[in-house]
């Protein structure tokens, strides 16, 4: 959560709120490797798909995804930014969209880019700006 909360403070937002619910996935057994080394052991493996052994499913990231756009929609009259880590954003998106989890493997996420969802009052949920410089 440490490098989203600066993200935020050099995007000049120094004090936002801070919930559990865009904390980075739980990688279990996997926490601290990178992808290749994961894909060294499980040449397979797809976070969205599979989940991390010992840490979070698919199905748990999607559910906090859902929760987290509940809390946002409370909130501001739905409008908010977050500041967040792209294993969860993505599932955020294709929350959003009610897409099954496994497509968050195909949203292109860089570092400290701008996304914007938006409900439509005649097209409903869209993701109308992603993976912005």
């Amino acid at each position: 959560m440490q490098r989203a909360l600066r993200t935020a403070d050099l995007a000049g937002f120094a004090h936002p709120g801070v919930t559990d619910l865009l904390k980075e996935v739980n990688y279990g057994s996997y926490e601290g490797l990178t992808s290749k080394q994961i894909h060294s052991q499980d040449p397979g493996w797809e976070l969205y798909k599979d989940g991390c052994p010992g840490g979070e499913t698919p199905a748990q990231m999607y559910a906090r995804a859902r929760a987290f756009i509940e809390v946002a929609e409370s909130q501001n009259e739905g409008r908010v930014l977050a500041f967040a880590h792209g294993h969860i954003l993505r599932a955020v998106a294709v929350a959003w969209i009610a897409a099954d989890i496994e497509l968050a493997a195909r949203f292109a996420l860089d570092v400290a880019s701008i996304n914007v969802l938006r409900d439509d009052a005649d097209r409903g949920r869209l993701v109308v700006l992603w993976n912005s410089a």
